[in-house]
């Protein structure tokens, strides 16, 4: 009989952690960033439908990098836990902080009991009255949780796009000023620099004067005009939440961010109104 080879707790746990920061170091980098009147979410991201940035309550955002279907069955489980447990007691119950907590435990167990990790990095915003009152959380593959200050940097190169932002980012920044900060280091630099268009972009905003769902796409002519400069003065156009039906004219509709994860036709959503989201 043959014995099977033995692995050390401390080398299995490096090897899934190589793994996965490998897996993740391939693919393209995000950033989440506040600034004057909000929250920005900016990934280089040239699919329509694919999208790395969601909504995942009112006030919260969702931001993924790495491997899609894995940080995709992440955001839905995300959403079910935000409608879950504002259906049972309160919307206001809902918190940026207790959805990190909810996926350090389902990243930490999968990390530690799964054969594959999961090879992604997540980021859950949550924008409050005033900017001292953000919160952003960053989560890695093995279930570490950091509060983050200010902004942060996901996926792909990110280290040299953080020590940039840390030189060049301040809190009173515009909206226009963070996404054109935040195109520039997402197309590298020296050598390796490219152009980003906004065909190759996906923008969002978590825009903290709107009533209650903050959460926008960002595209279209305003994105363009943001980018050239033309919309210095601009920002995404607030909408009275009172009035049903008034879409944002400058902003893309948000695809999954009208329903449930579930869908329209979620037994759930469809007996309490206070859980259905609003187009």
């Amino acid at each position: 009989m043959t014995m099977p080879m033995y692995v050390s707790p401390e080398q299995l746990m490096k090897d899934r952690a190589d793994f996965a920061r490998k897996g993740i170091a391939r693919g393209r980098s995000v950033i989440v960033a506040s600034y004057a009147t909000g929250i920005a979410f900016v990934a280089e991201n040239p699919s329509r439908t694919l999208h790395k940035v969601s909504e995942l309550y009112d006030r919260i955002g969702f931001a993924g990098a790495g491997k899609y279907n894995e940080f995709e069955n992440l955001r839905v489980a995300g959403i079910r836990y935000a409608d879950m447990r504002g259906y049972s007691y309160d919307r206001s119950d809902v918190t940026a902080r207790g959805l990190a907590n909810a996926y350090t435990q389902t990243l930490g167990a999968i990390f530690t009991q799964e054969s594959k990790p999961y090879e992604v990095e997540i980021a859950v915003a949550q924008v409050g009255g005033g900017q001292d009152d953000d919160q952003i959380y960053r989560l890695t593959y093995d279930g570490s949780v950091t509060e983050e200050r200010g902004f942060v940097v996901m996926g792909g190169a990110s280290e040299p796009i953080a020590t940039a932002l840390r030189e060049r980012w301040t809190p009173a920044l515009p909206l226009a000023d963070v996404l054109r900060l935040a195109v520039e280091l997402l197309g590298g630099n020296g050598e390796e620099h490219r152009e980003l268009a906004a065909g190759d972009l996906e923008v969002a905003v978590l825009d903290r004067r709107r009533q209650r769902r903050t959460f926008r796409r960002v595209g279209g002519p305003l994105l363009d005009a943001l980018l050239d400069g033309r919309g210095a003065t601009q920002d995404v156009p607030t909408r009275d939440d009172s009035r049903p039906g008034l879409h944002d004219t400058l902003t893309e509709h948000d695809p999954d961010g009208a329903t449930t994860a579930d869908g329209p036709g979620d037994p759930a959503a469809s007996s309490n109104p206070q859980t259905q989201r609003e187009d």
